[in-house]
């Protein structure tokens, strides 16, 4: 299979953690912050944080000073401006408004409870309706489906056919731009090039591709990480009340991040301080030893921040 997830030579490195202020960072979202951090450093790379707070319906107050605070306790500097998506409305409007000028966006009146009694994929429905774009919701005209790609983790992937040719929202029925367009934009905007994120990002990757070549843009690099996972297919998340990582006594977490990320981890790192073990990880990191599966099982003390690992899933 020919690599279609990389369509450029690598230029410098760009890469990007983007949390949503959902709540504290928990263990899944420290390996995802420390595989994105320490694979940009370990390619001489930028590393940006964006807080991707575009659905309002779900951010919670003072989340994202939580996640920069924790960050920070971690000895994970970014070295650009935080950016949030709440404060670039008007770059998603004025995409969207060039789509629409293609006649590439059209009005859909159908609910997620009518298309999932339909199989959960949209038909269509909608397309010919002419219904009125100035409010609603909006799909883009899929032009570019992309059914396969080249992970730089997890290999070759084959996404669903007909989930590649449909065509998808970018703005909600209540008024919010969706999270696949302003990902995309962003991304675009800010030039970055190796996207490392963890794997329950996996199917989206492949519309974000689509629309990376609909807005004539290089394609990053992906890199999609195990996940941590509580029970097979149960990511830690804020949603289910995973706990957060410990800002005072950082230390335990990030080994079990390291030691999560396939990192050789020794007994002698405990008498490294925090910045140090991060230097440590930068010169020790490659993808190449990231575990080459979707899902890590893991178990969590509640009184502990150290993590034990019990189970691999394909």
């Amino acid at each position: 299979m020919s690599p279609t997830a990389v369509t450029a030579p690598m230029r410098k490195y760009r890469g990007r953690f983007a949390p949503s202020p959902s709540g504290p960072l928990h263990f899944g979202s420290l390996v995802a912050a420390v595989g994105s951090y320490l694979d940009a450093k370990a390619n001489q790379g930028k590393w940006l944080v964006r807080i991707e707070d575009i659905d309002t319906t779900r951010v919670v107050k003072n989340a994202d000073s939580d996640i920069l605070n924790t960050l920070q306790a971690y000895a994970l500097y970014w070295d650009e401006p935080v950016v949030y998506q709440t404060q670039r409305l008007s770059l998603y409007q004025d995409i969207t408004h060039s789509l629409l000028k293609q006649n590439l966006v059209y009005g859909c009146t159908c609910t997620r409870k009518q298309i999932k009694a339909i199989g959960g994929i949209y038909q269509g429905h909608c397309k010919a309706l002419n219904h009125h774009t100035q409010s609603g919701a909006l799909r883009l005209v899929q032009q570019h489906p992309t059914t396969q790609f080249s992970d730089l983790i997890q290999g070759d992937i084959s996404v669903n056919s007909a989930l590649s040719h449909e065509d998808y929202l970018i703005k909600r029925s209540d008024g919010l731009f969706a999270y696949q367009l302003v990902v995309v934009v962003d991304d675009i905007d800010q030039r970055i090039n190796r996207i490392v994120r963890g794997a329950d990002l996996i199917e989206p990757t492949a519309r974000q591709i689509s629309l990376f070549k609909q807005l004539d843009s290089p394609v990053p690099e992906f890199a999609h990480l195990p996940l941590a996972v509580a029970k097979p297919g149960f990511k830690l998340s804020k949603q289910n009340y995973a706990p957060a990582i410990c800002k005072q006594n950082p230390k335990p977490a990030l080994l079990s991040a390291f030691e999560f990320l396939g990192l050789p981890v020794i007994a002698d790192l405990s008498d490294l301080n925090i910045e140090q073990l991060i230097d440590w990880g930068i010169k020790n990191f490659s993808l190449k030893q990231v575990p080459q599966v979707s899902e890590i099982q893991i178990s969590q003390h509640p009184h502990s921040q150290k993590v034990q690992f019990t189970h691999l899933s394909k």
